[in-house]
This record gives C-alpha cells, sequence and structure tokens, in this order.
C-alpha cells in the first residue's frame, strides 16, 4: 500500500521556521513590558515626577476653531487603510520568504500604456503588491486633501512645543497603567497625535518612496539605478512595514482597553456614543479583511492578472 504524504501547508512551514524566533520574542517582549510598568510605577511616587506629570498632564489643548468630531470620511479611510495593511503585509511577506512565485505576468503592450521598451516579467506576488501600493497611495492623497481641506489636520499635526513634554507625561501615564484622561472626540493626547503624525507624514511617505525604489518602474538604468539606493531602501522598507505592524497593535490594544464601544462608534459611525452599532461595523470589516487574506491567493490572482497581460506559470 502507498502512503502519501500531504505537503505542509506555507503557514506550517513559515511558523516551523519562526517558531523559536517568535517565542523567543513574545517572551523578551513580554519581560520589557513588565520591567516598563514596574519601573513607571516607582517613577511615578517620586514628588518631582508628580509634579511633572502635575504640570504636563499629557493633552494640549487645540488651538482656536479646531474641528470637533470625527467625519464619516475619516472612517472609511480608516477601512481602506487597514484593508491594505493587511495585504501589503501578505504580498510583503511572500515576497521576503524570495521562494519562486507561482505565477508570472507580463504585461500587454499593444494597449495603453504603450512603452517603447518591452515590458518586465513581474511575479505574481510582486504584481499584487504593486496594484495594492497604487490603491494604498490614491486612497492616502485622498485623506490628505480631505484632511487639509477639511482643518482635520490640526487634530494631528502638533502646533506647540509643549506637545514634547505632554508625549513623555502621557507615555509613563499609559507604562505606569495610571491612563491619562482623555476625549479623543475632542482632542488627541499628545502621545497620540505624535504617533498619528509619524504614521501620516513620516513613515508613510518612507513606505512609498522605498517601496518605489524597489518597484519595476524604477529606472534599471542611469544614475538613479545605484545599488547603494536600493540597499538603502531594503534596509528602511521593512522596519516601515514592523512600525505599522507595532503601531496597528497598540492602537487596537488601547481602542479595546478605553472604552471600546465609544471609540468604535467614533472610529467607524462617526458618533460620540457608546451602542453597539460601531462594533457592529468594526467587526464587519475584520470579516472583510480576513477574507480578502483567504481569497487572496495565487489561482485567484492569475485570473485578474491575465486581463490585463500575459500570465505564465
Amino acid at each position: 500500500m502507498t502512503v502519501t504524504q500531504t505537503k505542509p501547508s506555507r503557514a506550517a512551514e513559515w511558523w516551523r521556521a519562526q517558531r523559536k524566533r517568535l517565542l523567543w520574542g513574545a517572551a523578551i517582549a513580554l519581560v520589557v513590558l513588565v520591567v516598563a510598568v514596574v519601573v513607571a510605577r516607582l517613577l511615578r511616587g517620586l514628588p518631582a515626577v508628580e509634579a511633572f506629570v502635575a504640570e504636563y498632564p499629557g493633552i494640549v489643548p487645540p488651538p482656536e476653531g479646531a474641528p470637533v468630531g470625527i467625519p464619516a470620511w475619516l472612517g472609511w479611510q480608516h477601512f481602506l487603510n487597514a484593508f491594505f495593511l493587511v495585504l501589503l503585509v501578505k504580498t510583503g511577506l511572500e515576497l521576503r520568504s524570495k521562494r519562486r512565485p507561482p505565477g508570472f505576468w507580463t504585461r500587454d503592450n499593444t494597449r495603453w500604456p504603450r512603452t517603447a521598451r518591452p515590458p518586465r516579467r513581474l511575479g505574481i506576488w510582486l504584481w499584487f503588491h504593486l496594484w495594492l501600493d497604487a490603491l494604498w497611495v490614491l486612497t492616502g492623497v485622498s485623506y490628505a486633501v480631505l484632511l487639509f481641506a477639511t482643518g482635520q489636520w490640526v487634530r494631528i499635526v502638533p502646533t506647540d512645543w509643549a506637545v514634547v513634554p505632554n508625549a513623555l507625561s502621557a507615555a509613563l501615564q499609559y507604562a505606569s497603567l495610571d491612563w491619562p484622561v482623555e476625549d479623543s472626540w475632542v482632542v488627541y493626547n499628545s502621545l497620540q497625535q505624535l504617533a498619528y503624525f509619524t504614521v501620516v507624514f513620516i513613515a508613510s511617505p518612507l513606505a512609498i518612496l522605498t517601496g518605489l525604489r524597489l518597484s519595476s518602474v524604477w529606472p534599471v538604468e542611469g544614475r538613479l539605478a545605484a545599488p547603494a539606493g536600493e540597499r538603502m531602501a531594503r534596509a528602511v522598507h521593512y522596519p516601515v512595514m514592523l512600525f505599522f505592524l507595532a503601531f496597528t497593535f497598540v492602537h487596537v490594544v488601547l481602542v479595546f482597553t478605553t472604552g471600546a464601544l465609544r471609540k468604535l462608534n467614533q472610529m467607524y459611525t462617526a458618533r460620540d456614543t457608546d451602542d453597539w452599532l460601531g462594533f457592529g461595523v468594526f467587526a464587519l470589516s475584520v470579516v472583510v479583511m480576513v477574507a480578502a487574506w483567504v481569497v487572496a491567493k495565487p489561482p485567484l490572482l492569475k485570473r485578474i492578472a491575465a486581463a490585463s497581460g500575459r500570465v505564465q506559470g
């Protein structure tokens, strides 16, 4: 009798290869977290530190005339950014694994946009990653336009140097588990403001620029094609993705531990209330993201890619 051995899935292979590193990383993170809490609580017991927290409670009052509340368009932006980030992480991990792509796509150069040089062949995961990048950038551009057109930019762009000591105070309060009083419907605390500013105006542009440098649209000849630029882009692009993951993890934890129903309503239904509608919309968005992760597999991607070029493999 012949025994057929089932080939392990990619997820199982990845877990087998990364298990030790992940377990050690989780253990170290737990130890660091415990030490941080203990140190923060000891510091909070010092009179000088208590005076610092009293002087800088963690919030800088918003500028006069700043908008109050979170508009509906921001909720849609929140979902779209999370949706594209999830799939970008999936395709990014596939590309980083350096496994042979399950298929290749070549653009149909008989249709617009036509180029003088023959199109480059792309692995199916890279093709999908580039499309996700384009959609994510389009979402980001629309977000930036609406942010400045509606005045919402003052909520995430610091306009007073007092944001620095207040952010340190907020970080200390979070670490001591005696969290700062806040009302994000009116104003973010200073640590949140700096975090959102970093995501929107530093990390996102870095992800776009380094991703562009590593993409197939970048010139393969000339001064712009210097190997040093590619090495730097690779050195930055992956850590930026890890930053996004860390930010998302902390963001989700804080949402669910600082009044989840009210926060989810603010984020997903543009209402400052604590009913269950926001949670329902959030749960539906999670289902959509999980479904997209599951169905985004080579057979489906090849069928979609075939509409705009030749697919091999």
